[in-house]
C-alpha cells in the first residue's frame, strides 16, 4: 500500500482529529508500551519472558501521556507523521507528591493523574504515527497554563539537568541530606522550604577552575520578605552552614530570592541544584 498522498481524506482526517490534542493530554485507555530488547541479555521483566534476539517487547502501562510539544502534535501528519508518548505508572501518594514538586525528574505528572496516583515514566519514551494515536480517547491532563508550563518543565528537566563535577556532589551531600530531609517536616524550616520554586547554584570564574567561588540562590514563589517563625535570613545562615568552603570551593554564599530579584544573567549563569540527585560529570 502506498503512503497516504498530502491531499488526501485520510490525511484531513488525521489531522483533524489531533487538531484538539496537547502536549500532557492522556489516552488512558491506551495500556500497552512497546520498547526494543534482548530475550538472551534481559534487563526487564519483558526481555525475561521473552525468546532470545533482539525484538520488539511490549508491556502494560495505566495508559499514556503525549510528551510531543503541542505545536508538533497539531502540525499535519504528511510532515510530522510522529508523536511521542511515555507510559503511565503507579506511585504511592508520597512519591506523587515528590514528583509533582519536581523532586524526582524521571518522572512527571498532572493534575488529573492525582486521585489514580499515576505519574509519566520519562525514562521510557515510545514513538507512534499519527494514524494511530488520532483514534485514541483523549482524556485532558490539565486544565490550567500553569500546569502545562509546569508539565513541561518536567519534562525539559529530565534531558537537561546539569552534570556537575564530581568534587561538588561530595561538598553538597549534606545540604542536600539536610533539606530533603527536612522538607516535608511542620517546622519552620520545612514550611521555608516548601516555599522555595528552586535552588540554584552559580560558580565563578567557572565550575573547572582550580579555585571556585560558589553563589546558591534560594528562589521563593512569593515576594513576602518574611516569613512565619524563622525569617529567612535565619534559615540562610542554617542552610549555609552546610556547605562551608573547602577544598577548590573556597567561597561559598547565598540569597533568598524572588525571580523579579534576580538578573537574566543570574539565572542562565546558575544551574538547577536537583537535590534528589546531583549529576556527576560522566554519570547518569
Amino acid at each position: 500500500m502506498a503512503v497516504f498522498a498530502p491531499d488526501s481524506d485520510q490525511v484531513s482526517r488525521i489531522d483533524e482529529k489531533l487538531r484538539g490534542w496537547r502536549q500532557g493530554d492522556l489516552a488512558l485507555e491506551e495500556t500497552w508500551f512497546v520498547h526494543v530488547g534482548n530475550g538472551e541479555n534481559p534487563l526487564t521483566d519483558a526481555a525475561a519472558e521473552a525468546p532470545g534476539g533482539v525484538q520488539a517487547l511490549m508491556s502494560e502501562t495505566h495508559g499514556l501521556v503525549v510528551v510531543t510539544q503541542t505545536c508538533d502534535v497539531v502540525r499535519g501528519c504528511s510532515n510530522r507523521p510522529y508523536i511521542e508518548v511515555a507510559p503511565l505508572v503507579p506511585v504511592d501518594q508520597e512519591t506523587w507528591h515528590q514528583v509533582r514538586r519536581g523532586r524526582r525528574p524521571a518522572y512527571a505528572t498532572l493534575p488529573a493523574l492525582e486521585e489514580k496516583l499515576l505519574v509519566a515514566d520519562l525514562d521510557r519514551v515510545m514513538t507512534v504515527e499519527k494514524s494511530i494515536a488520532a483514534f485514541w480517547q483523549r482524556t485532558p491532563g490539565f486544565a490550567r497554563d500553569e500546569d502545562a508550563r509546569a508539565f513541561a518543565q518536567a519534562l525539559a528537566r529530565k534531558r537537561v539537568r546539569f552534570a556537575f563535577p564530581d568534587d561538588f556532589t561530595a561538598f553538597a551531600k549534606k545540604l542536600q541530606s539536610r533539606l530533603g530531609d527536612k522538607h516535608d517536616k511542620d517546622t519552620d524550616e520545612g514550611r521555608g522550604l516548601r516555599a522555595l520554586r528552586e535552588i540554584r547554584v552559580g560558580a565563578s570564574p567557572s565550575w573547572e577552575d582550580a579555585s571556585v567561588e560558589l553563589f546558591f540562590w534560594f528562589i521563593r514563589e512569593d515576594a513576602d520578605t518574611t516569613h512565619e517563625g524563622k525569617s529567612w535570613a535565619e534559615l540562610l545562615k542554617e542552610w549555609l552552614k552546610l556547605a562551608p568552603a573547602s577544598g577548590r570551593f573556597a567561597h561559598v554564599e547565598g540569597q533568598v530570592v524572588t525571580l523579579a530579584d534576580m538578573t537574566g544573567e543570574d539565572y542562565v549563569m546558575s544551574d538547577p541544584l536537583d537535590l534528589d540527585h546531583l549529576s556527576v560529570m560522566g554519570g547518569q
